[in-house]
């Protein structure tokens, strides 16, 4: 046992650490800000065939200008499956169906839609920090199972130090990415 062991658990939990910080990037772009943006759909199922399918894999989404977004299936009978599920998801948009696409006119957000918006971007962020300190907290688990198969003490203090350490960054990664889309949804 040596420094390697060391080294290969504070890496594997800095790399469970910025998967956390990616995932959370990733759900936060689902969020709408007022303007259209097309990534709100990815997490949104249709019934394509029998199989739950995200709307981007059964239809091409184009934003003509920052207030509209097309939704043009590859299929046509595939419109009214967009427009009920768009419903479901109560996003705050009214589908309209011209027989060729959905189309999708982006109301601004209400002070309340905006104030819940937050609330669930915060819950993504406390998401984000458990996943930090479970990686933090498994790091250490592992340094002390090594530590009882032969780890120097001094190495395990060590590395318990710098797992805290990169916990701390990465937890204030996280309140610098919420604080950005925080103020990105409130601001009109």
């Amino acid at each position: 046992m040596d420094i390697s062991k060391q080294k290969e658990v504070i890496t594997a939990a800095k790399d469970k650490m910025s998967k956390a910080i990616f995932h959370l990037e990733e759900e936060l772009k689902t969020y709408r800000a007022g303007k259209a943006n097309p990534a709100v759909f990815h997490n949104i199922m249709v019934d394509y065939y029998g199989n739950p399918t995200p709307i981007p894999q059964v239809a091409s989404i184009t934003t003509p200008d920052a207030k509209t977004m097309l939704i043009q299936p590859w299929d046509k009978k595939m419109i009214p499956a967009i427009e009920k599920a768009i419903m479901v998801a109560n996003l705050g948009f009214t589908p309209q169906n011209n027989g060729e696409h959905v189309r999708i006119n982006v109301p601004p957000l209400t002070e309340e839609r905006r104030k819940d918006l937050v609330k669930k971007v915060k819950q993504e962020g406390e998401n984000a920090k458990i996943s930090i300190r479970n990686a933090r907290r498994d790091g250490v688990d592992l340094l002390k199972k090594y530590q009882k198969d032969g780890l120097p003490e001094d190495l395990v203090k060590d590395g318990e130090t710098v797992l805290q350490k990169d916990t701390d960054n990465f937890n204030k990664k996280v309140d610098e990415i919420l604080a950005l889309k925080e103020k990105e949804i409130m601001t009109v």
